[in-house]
Protein backbone atom coordinates (compact mmCIF):
# COMPACT_ATOMS: atom_id res chain seq x y z
CA UNK A 1 0.00 0.00 0.00
CA UNK A 2 1.48 3.48 -1.00
CA UNK A 3 1.30 6.45 0.70
CA UNK A 4 -0.97 7.66 -0.76
CA UNK A 5 -3.63 5.03 0.05
CA UNK A 6 -2.61 4.83 3.29
CA UNK A 7 -4.12 8.76 3.50
CA UNK A 8 -6.84 7.81 1.54
CA UNK A 9 -7.49 5.05 4.48
CA UNK A 10 -7.17 7.40 7.53
CA UNK A 11 -9.38 9.12 5.69
CA UNK A 12 -11.83 6.65 5.63
CA UNK A 13 -11.85 6.02 9.21
CA UNK A 14 -11.77 9.74 9.99
CA UNK A 15 -15.13 9.48 8.38
CA UNK A 16 -16.77 6.49 10.48
CA UNK A 17 -15.87 7.64 13.54
CA UNK A 18 -17.62 10.96 12.36
CA UNK A 19 -20.67 9.03 11.28
CA UNK A 20 -21.09 6.81 14.35
CA UNK A 21 -21.11 9.60 16.79
CA UNK A 22 -24.05 11.34 14.19
CA UNK A 23 -25.62 8.08 13.97
CA UNK A 24 -25.97 7.77 17.91
CA UNK A 25 -26.61 11.50 17.96
CA UNK A 26 -23.57 12.22 20.51
CA UNK A 27 -20.28 13.93 20.37
CA UNK A 28 -17.17 12.24 20.23
CA UNK A 29 -16.31 10.07 23.19
CA UNK A 30 -12.97 10.91 24.38
CA UNK A 31 -11.27 7.37 22.85
CA UNK A 32 -13.19 8.22 19.43
CA UNK A 33 -11.34 11.97 20.08
CA UNK A 34 -8.00 10.89 20.21
CA UNK A 35 -8.30 8.69 17.59
CA UNK A 36 -9.31 11.34 15.30
CA UNK A 37 -6.69 13.88 16.34
CA UNK A 38 -3.78 11.06 15.75
CA UNK A 39 -5.70 10.15 12.01
CA UNK A 40 -5.19 13.97 11.53
CA UNK A 41 -1.92 14.15 12.39
CA UNK A 42 -0.85 11.24 10.37
CA UNK A 43 -2.41 12.27 7.20
CA UNK A 44 -0.93 15.63 7.55
CA UNK A 45 2.44 14.00 8.21
CA UNK A 46 1.72 11.75 4.89
CA UNK A 47 0.53 14.94 2.97
CA UNK A 48 3.94 16.70 3.51
CA UNK A 49 5.96 13.46 2.53
CA UNK A 50 3.85 13.20 -0.89
CA UNK A 51 4.67 16.38 -1.64
CA UNK A 52 7.88 16.25 -0.80
CA UNK A 53 8.53 12.95 -3.27
CA UNK A 54 6.16 14.73 -6.02
CA UNK A 55 8.93 17.45 -5.77
CA UNK A 56 10.58 15.25 -6.20
CA UNK A 57 9.83 13.51 -9.28
CA UNK A 58 9.12 17.05 -10.75
CA UNK A 59 12.59 17.64 -10.69
CA UNK A 60 13.78 14.71 -11.89
CA UNK A 61 11.65 14.86 -15.03
CA UNK A 62 10.86 18.85 -15.96
CA UNK A 63 7.70 19.70 -17.54
CA UNK A 64 9.33 22.10 -20.03
CA UNK A 65 11.31 20.15 -21.82
CA UNK A 66 13.02 21.40 -25.00
CA UNK A 67 10.84 20.31 -28.03
CA UNK A 68 14.44 18.70 -29.45
CA UNK A 69 14.57 16.63 -26.72
CA UNK A 70 11.33 15.08 -26.59
CA UNK A 71 10.96 11.44 -27.80
CA UNK A 72 8.31 11.30 -30.89
CA UNK A 73 5.66 8.82 -29.54
CA UNK A 74 6.50 5.05 -31.36
CA UNK A 75 2.96 3.93 -31.38
CA UNK A 76 0.17 6.76 -31.04
CA UNK A 77 -3.14 4.06 -30.48
CA UNK A 78 -0.68 2.49 -27.87
CA UNK A 79 -0.39 6.52 -26.31
CA UNK A 80 -4.42 7.34 -26.84
CA UNK A 81 -5.51 3.77 -25.43
CA UNK A 82 -2.87 4.37 -22.43
CA UNK A 83 -4.85 8.04 -21.69
CA UNK A 84 -8.35 6.77 -22.19
CA UNK A 85 -7.27 4.07 -19.10
CA UNK A 86 -6.10 6.40 -16.98
CA UNK A 87 -8.79 8.97 -17.88
CA UNK A 88 -11.20 6.07 -17.02
CA UNK A 89 -9.29 5.06 -13.17
CA UNK A 90 -9.17 9.07 -12.82
CA UNK A 91 -12.82 9.25 -12.57
CA UNK A 92 -13.08 5.57 -11.42
CA UNK A 93 -11.31 6.95 -8.29
CA UNK A 94 -13.01 10.53 -7.70
CA UNK A 95 -16.53 8.70 -7.62
CA UNK A 96 -15.55 6.79 -4.96
CA UNK A 97 -14.23 9.39 -3.01
CA UNK A 98 -17.19 11.64 -3.57
CA UNK A 99 -19.35 8.80 -2.54
CA UNK A 100 -17.79 7.76 0.73
CA UNK A 101 -17.67 11.37 1.46
CA UNK A 102 -20.49 13.08 0.63
CA UNK A 103 -19.74 14.88 -2.15
CA UNK A 104 -20.55 15.52 -5.79
CA UNK A 105 -18.05 14.11 -8.07
CA UNK A 106 -19.60 15.24 -11.41
CA UNK A 107 -17.68 18.79 -11.30
CA UNK A 108 -14.44 17.38 -9.94
CA UNK A 109 -14.64 14.78 -13.09
CA UNK A 110 -15.51 17.79 -15.70
CA UNK A 111 -12.89 20.52 -14.36
CA UNK A 112 -10.22 17.58 -14.92
CA UNK A 113 -9.02 17.92 -11.12
CA UNK A 114 -7.13 15.40 -10.19
CA UNK A 115 -7.27 12.69 -7.69
CA UNK A 116 -5.34 14.43 -5.47
CA UNK A 117 -7.30 17.46 -5.58
CA UNK A 118 -10.13 15.52 -4.62
CA UNK A 119 -8.52 13.55 -1.97
CA UNK A 120 -7.38 17.13 -0.30
CA UNK A 121 -11.37 18.44 -1.12
CA UNK A 122 -12.66 15.42 0.80
CA UNK A 123 -10.34 16.26 3.59
CA UNK A 124 -11.31 19.70 3.68
CA UNK A 125 -14.93 18.64 3.84
CA UNK A 126 -14.88 16.45 6.99
CA UNK A 127 -13.04 19.82 8.76
CA UNK A 128 -15.95 21.68 8.15
CA UNK A 129 -19.05 18.95 8.35
CA UNK A 130 -18.09 17.84 11.58
CA UNK A 131 -14.54 16.86 12.67
CA UNK A 132 -12.52 19.60 14.39
CA UNK A 133 -9.64 21.61 12.32
CA UNK A 134 -7.44 21.62 15.48
CA UNK A 135 -5.32 18.19 16.82
CA UNK A 136 -6.97 18.86 20.55
CA UNK A 137 -10.30 20.03 19.60
CA UNK A 138 -13.85 18.98 20.42
CA UNK A 139 -16.50 17.69 18.22
CA UNK A 140 -20.30 19.24 18.36
CA UNK A 141 -23.03 17.11 16.86
CA UNK A 142 -25.51 19.49 16.16
CA UNK A 143 -29.19 18.51 17.28
CA UNK A 144 -31.41 18.22 13.82
CA UNK A 145 -34.80 20.08 13.16
CA UNK A 146 -36.75 17.12 14.01
CA UNK A 147 -34.96 16.61 16.90
CA UNK A 148 -35.59 19.46 18.08
CA UNK A 149 -39.13 19.75 17.34
CA UNK A 150 -39.47 16.61 19.04
CA UNK A 151 -38.28 17.95 21.94
CA UNK A 152 -40.17 20.94 22.07
CA UNK A 153 -43.71 18.60 21.81
CA UNK A 154 -42.80 16.48 24.07
CA UNK A 155 -42.22 18.90 26.67
CA UNK A 156 -45.42 20.89 25.65
CA UNK A 157 -47.58 17.76 26.70
CA UNK A 158 -46.26 18.26 29.98
CA UNK A 159 -46.24 21.75 30.44
CA UNK A 160 -50.28 21.99 29.22
CA UNK A 161 -50.56 19.08 32.27
CA UNK A 162 -49.40 21.78 34.50
CA UNK A 163 -46.39 20.26 35.27
CA UNK A 164 -43.59 22.87 35.72
CA UNK A 165 -39.66 21.65 33.55
CA UNK A 166 -36.92 23.92 34.67
CA UNK A 167 -35.41 24.37 31.57
CA UNK A 168 -38.08 23.24 28.20
CA UNK A 169 -36.90 23.13 24.96
CA UNK A 170 -36.88 26.22 22.91
CA UNK A 171 -40.27 26.56 21.50
CA UNK A 172 -41.87 24.13 23.80
CA UNK A 173 -44.14 27.48 25.03
CA UNK A 174 -45.78 28.14 21.81
CA UNK A 175 -46.67 24.51 20.80
CA UNK A 176 -48.41 24.43 24.29
CA UNK A 177 -51.52 25.60 22.66
CA UNK A 178 -52.08 22.16 20.39
CA UNK A 179 -53.81 19.50 20.70
CA UNK A 180 -53.49 15.92 20.03
CA UNK A 181 -54.83 16.04 16.96
CA UNK A 182 -52.74 19.02 15.70
CA UNK A 183 -49.59 17.46 17.26
CA UNK A 184 -50.60 14.49 14.83
CA UNK A 185 -51.74 16.27 11.65
CA UNK A 186 -47.77 18.28 11.89
CA UNK A 187 -46.09 14.98 12.98
CA UNK A 188 -47.60 13.28 9.53
CA UNK A 189 -47.48 16.13 7.73
CA UNK A 190 -43.28 15.74 8.23
CA UNK A 191 -43.52 12.63 6.49
CA UNK A 192 -45.25 13.62 3.43
CA UNK A 193 -48.58 13.16 4.26
CA UNK A 194 -51.10 14.95 2.64
CA UNK A 195 -55.14 16.10 3.07
CA UNK A 196 -55.03 15.56 6.64
CA UNK A 197 -56.99 18.76 7.80
CA UNK A 198 -59.58 17.04 5.50
CA UNK A 199 -59.73 13.95 7.77
CA UNK A 200 -61.57 13.34 11.18
CA UNK A 201 -59.67 12.61 14.41
CA UNK A 202 -60.52 8.90 14.43
CA UNK A 203 -58.98 8.22 10.22
CA UNK A 204 -56.10 10.14 12.00
CA UNK A 205 -55.95 7.87 14.73
CA UNK A 206 -55.93 4.71 12.55
CA UNK A 207 -52.67 6.38 10.40
CA UNK A 208 -51.16 6.78 13.70
CA UNK A 209 -51.83 3.00 15.04
CA UNK A 210 -49.98 1.90 11.44
CA UNK A 211 -46.48 3.68 12.85
CA UNK A 212 -46.54 1.74 15.88
CA UNK A 213 -43.57 -0.37 14.96
CA UNK A 214 -42.06 2.10 12.87
CA UNK A 215 -38.75 3.82 14.67
CA UNK A 216 -38.83 6.68 13.05
CA UNK A 217 -42.53 7.79 13.35
CA UNK A 218 -42.70 10.95 15.60
CA UNK A 219 -45.92 10.75 17.45
CA UNK A 220 -45.38 7.63 19.47
CA UNK A 221 -42.12 9.18 20.43
CA UNK A 222 -42.91 12.40 20.88
CA UNK A 223 -45.78 10.71 23.37
CA UNK A 224 -43.04 8.42 25.23
CA UNK A 225 -41.00 11.42 25.52
CA UNK A 226 -43.41 12.90 27.23
CA UNK A 227 -44.50 9.90 29.28
CA UNK A 228 -41.15 9.28 30.81
CA UNK A 229 -40.53 13.19 31.74
CA UNK A 230 -43.88 12.95 33.38
CA UNK A 231 -43.24 9.83 35.13
CA UNK A 232 -39.88 10.57 36.52
CA UNK A 233 -41.47 14.52 37.14
CA UNK A 234 -43.90 11.77 39.80
CA UNK A 235 -41.44 9.48 41.32
CA UNK A 236 -39.29 12.55 42.31
CA UNK A 237 -42.33 14.83 43.91
CA UNK A 238 -44.24 11.95 46.04
CA UNK A 239 -44.20 12.63 49.54
CA UNK A 240 -42.79 9.57 50.73
CA UNK A 241 -40.39 8.41 54.41
CA UNK A 242 -38.82 5.53 53.93
CA UNK A 243 -36.18 6.46 52.03
CA UNK A 244 -35.34 8.52 55.11
CA UNK A 245 -34.75 5.18 57.58
CA UNK A 246 -33.77 2.80 55.63
CA UNK A 247 -30.39 1.79 53.05
CA UNK A 248 -30.65 1.64 49.50
CA UNK A 249 -28.69 -1.48 47.60
CA UNK A 250 -28.50 -3.25 44.50
CA UNK A 251 -28.55 -6.71 43.14
CA UNK A 252 -27.43 -7.72 39.58
CA UNK A 253 -29.95 -10.00 39.27
CA UNK A 254 -33.16 -11.86 39.97
CA UNK A 255 -31.49 -15.14 42.15
CA UNK A 256 -31.80 -15.40 46.09
CA UNK A 257 -28.13 -14.00 47.05
CA UNK A 258 -27.62 -16.00 50.49
CA UNK A 259 -24.78 -17.99 52.17
CA UNK A 260 -23.32 -14.62 52.95
CA UNK A 261 -20.77 -14.52 55.74
CA UNK A 262 -19.72 -11.45 57.83
CA UNK A 263 -16.57 -12.29 59.30
CA UNK A 264 -16.13 -12.30 63.35
CA UNK A 265 -14.30 -9.51 64.95
CA UNK A 266 -10.41 -9.85 65.84
CA UNK A 267 -9.16 -10.39 68.83
CA UNK A 268 -7.80 -7.71 71.10
CA UNK A 269 -4.24 -6.87 70.99
CA UNK A 270 -2.33 -9.25 73.38
CA UNK A 271 1.08 -7.74 75.20
CA UNK A 272 4.14 -9.40 73.84
CA UNK A 273 6.99 -10.07 75.98
CA UNK A 274 10.52 -9.38 74.94
CA UNK A 275 11.51 -12.42 73.33
CA UNK A 276 8.42 -13.78 73.24
CA UNK A 277 5.98 -14.82 70.39
CA UNK A 278 2.55 -13.42 69.14
CA UNK A 279 -0.30 -15.49 69.61
CA UNK A 280 -2.24 -16.91 66.71
CA UNK A 281 -5.79 -14.96 66.41
CA UNK A 282 -9.14 -17.04 65.33
CA UNK A 283 -12.11 -15.22 64.53
CA UNK A 284 -15.58 -17.17 63.70
CA UNK A 285 -18.35 -15.70 60.86
CA UNK A 286 -21.95 -15.36 60.92
CA UNK A 287 -25.18 -15.91 58.13
CA UNK A 288 -26.19 -12.84 57.06
CA UNK A 289 -30.35 -12.63 55.38
CA UNK A 290 -31.00 -13.47 52.04
CA UNK A 291 -32.08 -10.79 49.34
CA UNK A 292 -34.13 -10.93 46.68
CA UNK A 293 -35.68 -8.99 43.65
CA UNK A 294 -39.52 -8.89 42.82
CA UNK A 295 -40.82 -7.17 39.80
CA UNK A 296 -43.96 -4.94 40.42
CA UNK A 297 -45.40 -2.92 37.49
CA UNK A 298 -48.91 -1.92 36.15
CA UNK A 299 -50.01 -1.03 31.99
CA UNK A 300 -51.77 1.74 31.29
CA UNK A 301 -53.45 2.80 27.49
CA UNK A 302 -53.77 5.71 25.64
CA UNK A 303 -56.92 4.76 24.02
CA UNK A 304 -58.94 6.03 20.95
CA UNK A 305 -61.76 7.43 23.31
CA UNK A 306 -59.24 9.35 24.71
CA UNK A 307 -57.13 10.42 21.73
CA UNK A 308 -60.36 11.91 20.16
CA UNK A 309 -61.53 13.40 23.43
CA UNK A 310 -57.55 15.50 23.23
CA UNK A 311 -57.25 13.49 27.05
CA UNK A 312 -53.90 14.90 27.90
CA UNK A 313 -53.61 13.85 31.12
CA UNK A 314 -53.30 10.07 30.28
CA UNK A 315 -50.23 11.16 28.27
CA UNK A 316 -49.23 13.14 31.70
CA UNK A 317 -50.35 13.19 34.88
CA UNK A 318 -51.64 9.44 35.22
CA UNK A 319 -47.89 7.96 34.40
CA UNK A 320 -46.72 10.50 37.32
CA UNK A 321 -49.50 8.97 39.33
CA UNK A 322 -48.16 5.54 38.42
CA UNK A 323 -44.30 6.59 38.96
CA UNK A 324 -45.38 8.08 42.40
CA UNK A 325 -47.75 4.60 43.19
CA UNK A 326 -44.51 2.56 43.03
CA UNK A 327 -42.39 5.02 45.67
CA UNK A 328 -45.74 4.97 47.70
CA UNK A 329 -46.23 1.21 47.50
CA UNK A 330 -42.14 0.46 48.63
CA UNK A 331 -42.94 2.81 51.44
CA UNK A 332 -46.26 0.97 52.80
CA UNK A 333 -44.27 -2.17 52.51
CA UNK A 334 -41.26 -0.93 54.57
CA UNK A 335 -44.01 0.01 57.50
CA UNK A 336 -45.72 -2.92 57.40
CA UNK A 337 -42.45 -4.84 58.51
CA UNK A 338 -42.35 -2.46 61.62
CA UNK A 339 -46.31 -2.46 62.59
CA UNK A 340 -47.06 -6.46 61.33
CA UNK A 341 -43.67 -7.53 63.19
CA UNK A 342 -42.38 -10.58 61.03
CA UNK A 343 -40.14 -13.33 61.62
CA UNK A 344 -36.83 -12.94 60.45
CA UNK A 345 -33.62 -14.44 59.25
CA UNK A 346 -33.18 -16.15 62.49
CA UNK A 347 -36.83 -17.24 62.74
CA UNK A 348 -37.28 -15.18 65.68
CA UNK A 349 -39.78 -12.16 65.24
CA UNK A 350 -38.05 -9.00 64.34
CA UNK A 351 -38.87 -7.18 67.83
CA UNK A 352 -38.84 -9.26 70.48
CA UNK A 353 -37.43 -10.28 74.06
CA UNK A 354 -35.34 -12.68 72.40
CA UNK A 355 -33.87 -9.84 70.46
CA UNK A 356 -33.49 -7.48 73.23
CA UNK A 357 -35.49 -5.01 71.07
CA UNK A 358 -39.25 -4.65 72.68
CA UNK A 359 -40.08 -2.82 75.25
CA UNK A 360 -42.28 -4.84 77.85
CA UNK A 361 -44.64 -2.11 77.78
CA UNK A 362 -46.01 0.17 75.43
CA UNK A 363 -46.48 4.00 76.33
CA UNK A 364 -46.67 7.45 74.79
CA UNK A 365 -44.33 9.87 74.40
CA UNK A 366 -42.48 10.60 77.42
CA UNK A 367 -39.15 11.11 78.61
CA UNK A 368 -38.30 8.14 80.36
CA UNK A 369 -39.76 6.02 77.36
CA UNK A 370 -37.13 7.88 75.24
CA UNK A 371 -34.53 7.58 77.43
CA UNK A 372 -35.06 4.05 78.35
CA UNK A 373 -34.99 2.80 74.33
CA UNK A 374 -31.81 5.04 73.57
CA UNK A 375 -30.45 2.77 76.40
CA UNK A 376 -31.90 -0.27 74.91
CA UNK A 377 -30.22 0.77 71.36
CA UNK A 378 -26.51 1.46 73.02
CA UNK A 379 -26.57 -2.02 74.72
CA UNK A 380 -26.83 -4.27 71.78
CA UNK A 381 -24.09 -6.56 71.33
CA UNK A 382 -23.14 -7.23 67.44
CA UNK A 383 -23.37 -11.09 66.00
CA UNK A 384 -20.06 -12.13 68.38
CA UNK A 385 -21.25 -10.83 71.48
CA UNK A 386 -19.21 -7.68 71.38
CA UNK A 387 -20.24 -4.35 72.62
CA UNK A 388 -21.54 -2.25 70.00
CA UNK A 389 -22.07 1.93 69.62
CA UNK A 390 -24.74 2.98 68.13
CA UNK A 391 -26.14 6.12 67.60
CA UNK A 392 -29.50 7.14 68.11
CA UNK A 393 -30.77 8.87 65.08
CA UNK A 394 -34.12 8.73 64.52
CA UNK A 395 -37.72 8.49 66.00
CA UNK A 396 -40.84 7.15 63.11
CA UNK A 397 -43.98 7.68 65.27
CA UNK A 398 -47.56 7.73 63.57
CA UNK A 399 -49.59 11.11 62.71
CA UNK A 400 -50.64 12.76 65.43
CA UNK A 401 -47.06 12.58 67.73
CA UNK A 402 -45.04 15.27 65.65
CA UNK A 403 -46.41 17.74 68.61
CA UNK A 404 -45.13 15.70 71.21
CA UNK A 405 -42.23 15.05 70.08
CA UNK A 406 -41.29 18.73 68.99
CA UNK A 407 -42.48 19.57 72.81
CA UNK A 408 -39.98 17.27 74.48
CA UNK A 409 -37.04 17.61 72.46
CA UNK A 410 -37.16 21.35 71.85
CA UNK A 411 -37.76 22.43 75.59
CA UNK A 412 -34.80 23.35 77.42
CA UNK A 413 -36.47 23.14 80.86
CA UNK A 414 -38.91 21.14 81.68
CA UNK A 415 -41.84 21.10 85.20
CA UNK A 416 -40.27 18.85 87.61
CA UNK A 417 -42.87 16.90 90.21
CA UNK A 418 -42.71 19.73 92.74
CA UNK A 419 -43.29 22.33 90.18
CA UNK A 420 -40.16 23.33 89.29
CA UNK A 421 -38.18 24.22 86.44
CA UNK A 422 -35.03 21.45 85.71
CA UNK A 423 -32.81 21.09 82.51
CA UNK A 424 -34.16 19.12 80.05
CA UNK A 425 -31.93 15.61 79.24
CA UNK A 426 -32.87 15.20 75.43
CA UNK A 427 -33.17 18.86 74.95
CA UNK A 428 -28.96 17.92 73.63
CA UNK A 429 -30.56 15.00 71.10
CA UNK A 430 -33.20 18.10 69.23
CA UNK A 431 -30.45 18.28 66.16
CA UNK A 432 -28.94 14.74 66.09
CA UNK A 433 -32.23 12.96 66.46
CA UNK A 434 -35.12 13.28 63.66
CA UNK A 435 -38.48 12.89 63.62
CA UNK A 436 -40.32 11.08 60.88
CA UNK A 437 -44.10 11.10 61.29
CA UNK A 438 -45.86 9.00 58.66
CA UNK A 439 -49.75 8.45 58.56
CA UNK A 440 -49.23 4.99 56.66
CA UNK A 441 -48.34 3.48 60.17
CA UNK A 442 -51.96 5.28 61.31
CA UNK A 443 -53.72 3.22 58.51
CA UNK A 444 -51.95 0.18 58.47
CA UNK A 445 -53.16 0.19 62.98
CA UNK A 446 -56.57 0.73 61.66
CA UNK A 447 -56.71 4.54 62.40
CA UNK A 448 -57.22 6.74 65.32
CA UNK A 449 -58.63 4.94 68.28
CA UNK A 450 -56.01 2.12 68.45
CA UNK A 451 -52.89 1.27 69.80
CA UNK A 452 -50.25 2.83 67.70
CA UNK A 453 -46.50 2.29 68.50
CA UNK A 454 -43.32 4.20 67.42
CA UNK A 455 -39.68 2.65 67.00
CA UNK A 456 -35.98 4.61 67.60
CA UNK A 457 -33.47 3.92 65.06
CA UNK A 458 -29.77 3.87 65.36
CA UNK A 459 -27.42 5.71 62.82
CA UNK A 460 -27.29 4.04 58.83
CA UNK A 461 -23.00 4.32 59.64
CA UNK A 462 -23.76 1.91 63.17
CA UNK A 463 -26.31 -0.66 61.53
CA UNK A 464 -27.78 -2.39 59.59
CA UNK A 465 -31.64 -2.58 59.91
CA UNK A 466 -34.73 -2.66 56.54
CA UNK A 467 -32.73 -2.40 53.50
CA UNK A 468 -34.25 -1.84 50.09
CA UNK A 469 -32.55 -3.25 46.95
CA UNK A 470 -32.94 -1.94 43.32
CA UNK A 471 -32.32 -3.94 40.29
CA UNK A 472 -28.89 -2.37 38.96
CA UNK A 473 -29.26 0.65 41.51
CA UNK A 474 -32.17 1.36 39.29
CA UNK A 475 -35.06 3.41 41.71
CA UNK A 476 -36.88 5.01 38.66
CA UNK A 477 -39.38 2.43 36.75
CA UNK A 478 -38.94 1.67 33.80
CA UNK A 479 -41.45 2.29 31.25
CA UNK A 480 -42.38 0.90 27.43
CA UNK A 481 -44.60 0.97 24.84
CA UNK A 482 -45.90 -2.25 23.51
CA UNK A 483 -49.25 -3.11 21.47
CA UNK A 484 -51.92 -5.50 23.12
CA UNK A 485 -54.62 -7.04 20.81
CA UNK A 486 -57.32 -6.55 20.93
CA UNK A 487 -57.24 -2.88 22.39
CA UNK A 488 -57.49 0.27 20.42
CA UNK A 489 -55.10 2.33 22.02
CA UNK A 490 -50.84 2.99 22.45
CA UNK A 491 -50.12 0.66 25.70
CA UNK A 492 -47.38 1.43 28.02
CA UNK A 493 -46.08 -1.24 30.59
CA UNK A 494 -44.54 0.52 34.04
CA UNK A 495 -42.68 -1.44 36.00
CA UNK A 496 -39.68 -1.37 38.77
CA UNK A 497 -37.20 -4.48 40.65
CA UNK A 498 -36.95 -3.85 44.23
CA UNK A 499 -36.33 -6.00 47.18
CA UNK A 500 -36.91 -4.99 50.93
CA UNK A 501 -35.10 -7.32 53.41
CA UNK A 502 -34.25 -6.72 57.60
CA UNK A 503 -30.87 -6.83 57.68
CA UNK A 504 -29.94 -6.62 61.18
CA UNK A 505 -32.35 -6.57 64.07
CA UNK A 506 -30.17 -4.52 66.57
CA UNK A 507 -30.59 -1.37 64.37
CA UNK A 508 -33.96 -0.53 66.01
CA UNK A 509 -36.01 -0.59 69.45
CA UNK A 510 -39.71 -0.55 69.53
CA UNK A 511 -42.42 0.81 72.02
CA UNK A 512 -45.37 -1.08 71.72
CA UNK A 513 -47.43 2.33 72.06
CA UNK A 514 -50.67 2.78 73.68
CA UNK A 515 -54.46 3.82 72.49
CA UNK A 516 -53.98 7.29 70.45
CA UNK A 517 -57.68 8.99 70.56
CA UNK A 518 -58.56 10.87 67.71
CA UNK A 519 -57.77 14.63 68.45
CA UNK A 520 -60.15 15.70 65.40
CA UNK A 521 -63.66 16.72 66.31
CA UNK A 522 -65.52 16.30 62.51
CA UNK A 523 -69.10 17.50 62.02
Amino acid sequence: MNKKQQRQQKMFRQQEIVNAAKTAGRDLTAEEQAEFDSLQREIETLNGEIEAEEQVQRNANPVNVPPSAQQTPTDPAADTQRAVAEERQRIRDITGICRDFGLEADAYIQDGSTVDAVRAAALEHIRQHGAPVPARGNVNLIESEEDKFRAAAADALVMRSGMILDHPAEGARQMMGMTLRDLAIECLASEGQTGLNRRTSDELYGMLQRQFYNPTAAFPAILDNAINKAYVEGHKTVAVTFDQWTKKGSLKDFKTHDNNYIAGPVGEFLEVPEGGELKHDVFGDEKLPTRKLKTYGRQFTLTRQAFINDDIDLVTRIPAKYAASARKTINKQCYQILVSNPAIYDGTALFSSAHMNLLAKGTGITKEAVQGMILALQNQKDQFGEAIIIRPAIIIVPSGYMFDMYTLFFSPTINTEGNTQAVNPLYRYKDSIQVVEDPTINALCGGFGNVMPWWLLGAKDDTDFIEVDYLNGQEIPNIRRMETPGTLGFVWDIYLDWGISVMDYRGAIKNPGVEVKNPINLA
